[in-house]
């Protein structure tokens, strides 16, 4: 059996664990943070994907105040991450996340859910499209080191 859950403050040290799954770049005691300050503030929601003893996967959402390509008005729900567990993945769970953070952002009063994908990240991008997600646009970013 599946469980979608909130954020609670006694589920921040699992999701924190599935974080650095997705973001291997980041540390433990970093997402430990991140995720009890998305606790007390109210700029956004995380749901945690759970079977009966152990939890698989996360959204979660923010609120962007800021310009977000393709949204037609602002505030908007924004997916900051979705994640799933490996050995559970290509069952419709990814999905049941959207769903989920889509019925977040409806009781928030939002229009639009959006969210970004990094051009090579394929799989990714073959989910958004597969969750009823209509590419925005395509930009390249640069950096110019100065000294």
């Amino acid at each position: 059996m599946l469980f979608i859950e909130a954020l609670q403050p006694s589920t921040v040290a699992a999701v924190a664990q599935l974080a650095v799954q997705l973001w291997p770049d980041t540390e433990l005691e970093e997402m430990q943070t991140h995720y009890s300050e998305l606790l007390t503030q109210n700029q956004g929601a995380c749901f945690l994907l759970r079977t009966s003893n152990q939890f698989i996967g996360f959204i979660e959402l923010s609120i962007r105040n800021d310009y977000v390509e393709g949204a037609d008005e602002l505030p908007v729900a924004y997916i900051e991450g979705l994640y799933v567990d490996s050995h559970h993945r290509q069952q419709g769970l990814g999905q049941m996340l959207v769903t989920r953070a889509e019925q977040w952002a409806v009781q928030q009063g939002f229009k639009q859910l959006c969210s970004d994908v990094e051009m090579e990240n394929q799989l990714s991008l073959l989910f958004h499209e597969k969750a009823g997600f209509t590419e925005a646009a395509r930009i390249v970013c640069f950096v110019k080191n100065l000294r």
